[in-house]
């Protein structure tokens, strides 16, 4: 009875789990198409490698492309639908790039399993291999996701900003069921990538003479020169002297004070974040969490069954 009683409860443990699986969504599964499109991973991999050995800026485009994604409605590829008043248009999406990356895996995706493989995984496989060829860890991707009906790009204007505190950034991922390891590891990706000197401007130009005390002040003089007052537009490296070698320089910088952005560099000096940036100093520990993060992340509002469809063209629904 009591061996009864335990396989009982085992099984109970086990539908439980499944049952929460599945009220957050997370239903996608490595190797989703391995019977339906063998070569997908494949293709959308050279793809994304033909891409980024032509224009290496590509790669990071790609890893913030999925994460503006993920944030707004989920994981579904709705940043990709074009038109007036969608996500694209959304003034935190403008600087996006990479959708022709995305377009030309769907090309070929279709031409070999038509209707099969949704935009929603080929832009989620393509972060994965956006980071690899800049030299970060592999992972194993699950797929299954379905693409979004609908785009809005007022629903763009609270993803995660430059100048947000720790506090607020805390809050914008933990409402996407994301913690502060997970938030420090995230923005990590910022190892590769660049920014648009408006976006820290305010850093290191104020009209008062004052500057924000966080930078390192021997690192003023660097900034300023490279981004002068009247190149708003301009873009620097994220991560100095490193944007495309996925590493763990981004947080070295952090610790001395050369963080780019505001909300960057508060987590180093936000007493919450700062011991995750210490101990993601060593480059293997957060290659491996960045994998386990993104999966976590790419599981965000997963749409499958009626909830999505597979598009025939990434920037249109059917």
């Amino acid at each position: 009875m009591k061996m009864e009683g335990a396989m009982l409860l085992k099984l109970v443990i086990l539908v439980a789990a499944a049952v929460v699986n599945t009220v957050h969504g997370h239903l996608t599964r490595v190797g989703f198409y391995s019977r339906t499109c063998p070569a997908a991973e494949s293709i959308v991999t050279s793809t994304v490698e033909s891409h980024v050995r032509s224009d290496p800026t590509l790669a990071a485009a790609i890893l913030r492309l999925h994460f503006h994604d993920c944030f707004v409605r989920g994981c579904d590829a709705s940043v990709l639908i074009a038109g007036s008043a969608t996500e694209r248009t959304a003034r935190p999406n403008l600087n996006l790039r990479g959708y022709e990356v995305i377009d030309d895996a769907k090309e070929k995706l279709e031409a070999r399993c038509p209707g099969v493989v949704s935009c929603a995984d080929i832009l989620a496989l393509a972060a994965r291999d956006s980071v690899v060829l800049s030299g970060g860890r592999s992972w194993k991707v699950p797929t299954g996701r379905k693409d979004g009906r609908v785009s809005i790009g007022s629903e763009a204007l609270n993803l995660p900003g430059p100048n947000d505190t720790v506090s607020v950034q805390k809050t914008k991922f933990s409402d996407k069921g994301l913690n502060t390891l997970d938030l420090v590891v995230l923005v990590g990706g910022h190892t590769i990538g660049t920014s648009a000197c408006q976006s820290f401007a305010d850093r290191i130009y104020n009209p008062n003479g004052t500057t924000d005390p966080s930078i390192d002040p021997s690192f003023l003089p660097f900034l300023r020169q490279i981004c002068p007052q009247n190149q708003p537009t301009k873009r620097v490296a994220l991560d100095t002297d490193s944007q495309f070698k996925f590493d763990t320089s981004y947080f070295a910088h952090l610790k001395r004070g050369r963080g780019i952005l505001r909300s960057d560099q508060a987590l180093w000096t936000d007493p919450s974040t700062r011991p995750f940036v210490q101990k993601y100093l060593a480059t293997a520990l957060f290659n491996y969490q960045f994998g386990n993060s993104m999966v976590k992340m790419s599981n965000i509002g997963v749409k499958q069954g009626d909830d999505g469809e597979i598009r025939n063209k990434c920037s249109a629904i059917n």
